[in-house]
């Protein structure tokens, strides 16, 4: 079963005191690079978040974003300090009437603008947090959130990997019917190599200097060298195992299936390097077209 790195979860939760919502994206990377997003008051579980998420997801360059925010309705608005504001007004009126001045309207509105009377929006802001504070929810409360969207991108990565195996087992489909194109012509190539030797030999045997033992030597070594009878089993060889791992209930085969992809291309190489033929040429070219479709699907592979 293959697994894709590419994923996205989520999960929301929204009571009378708060909402909440835990997002996970996920993207290639030759190892896990996780980023974490955390309201203040559970940065002290940051390890604890961290090591859940490594242990769920393995590899990936992962961001965890978890937004929490009060309901507006459960806001405060800035409340007018009473005792402050006597405290002022009287201070006010004494000093007014020592001077001889009027005490009125204008005594209180002067009050209410003296500091500590009308709390400031950062002053109400810190005192809405203070308060909030005291009513944060637990870890263990929101945990859940997280196990949900990890859940969730499983369920993700599961599907694109279903996708991703299709797509891939349909490359070495083809580079299986090029190899089977290749057997099929192998009888012909051997028949070529065949002829061109004899004339190659009924050309020598009329030199005078003509050596029928080294000759006999040099016809081995080139007949050897030609040979792909083994190159064509093992490539086969690597097709099946490549296949049955892709298969395999494993959560993470991707490095395997990249080393097996490495041995079906040297092997490729191989053939095409001995056959010496225009039309086995032509076949390792097209079967080295989906190996490349192959290592690049494999690249988004856990």
């Amino acid at each position: 079963m293959l697994l894709s790195m590419t994923g996205f979860g989520q999960a929301h939760r929204e009571t009378d005191r708060y909402a909440a919502t835990a997002e996970l994206r996920s993207l290639n990377s030759k190892t896990l690079d996780l980023t974490l997003r955390l309201p203040r008051f559970l940065q002290a579980h940051e390890l604890e978040i961290r090591q859940q998420i490594t242990k769920a997801l393995l590899r990936g360059k992962v961001n965890f974003n978890l937004d929490f925010n009060r309901p507006a309705s459960t806001a405060t608005a800035p409340a007018i300090n009473l005792v402050a504001l006597k405290a002022a007004f009287h201070e006010l009126q004494r000093t007014a009437q020592s001077l001889g001045l009027p005490v009125g309207e204008e005594t209180l509105l002067a009050a209410l603008r003296l500091p500590g009377v009308v709390p400031t929006p950062s002053e109400a802001a810190q005192a809405a947090q203070a308060d909030a504070g005291a009513d944060e929810p637990t870890w263990a409360e929101l945990q859940p959130l997280l196990t949900e969207a990890l859940a969730a991108m499983q369920q993700f990565r599961q599907d694109e990997g279903q996708t991703l195996q299709q797509e891939i087992l349909s490359y070495v489909a083809t580079i299986r019917q090029q190899l089977a194109a290749i057997e099929l012509h192998d009888p012909q190539r051997v028949a070529n190599v065949r002829q061109r030797l004899a004339a190659h030999l009924a050309e020598l045997m009329q030199h005078e200097q003509f050596n029928a033992t080294r000759f006999e030597q040099e016809v081995l070594y080139y007949i050897e060298k030609l040979d792909i009878a083994e190159e064509k089993v093992r490539l086969a060889a690597h097709l099946d195992y490549f296949e049955l791992a892709s298969r395999q209930p494993d959560e993470a085969v991707g490095k395997k299936l990249g080393f097996l992809a490495q041995e079906i291309g040297r092997e490729i190489n191989t053939i095409g390097s001995k056959a010496n033929d225009a039309t086995v040429q032509h076949l390792v070219i097209g079967m080295k077209e989906e190996l490349e479709k192959i290592k690049e699907q494999l690249n988004n592979i856990l």
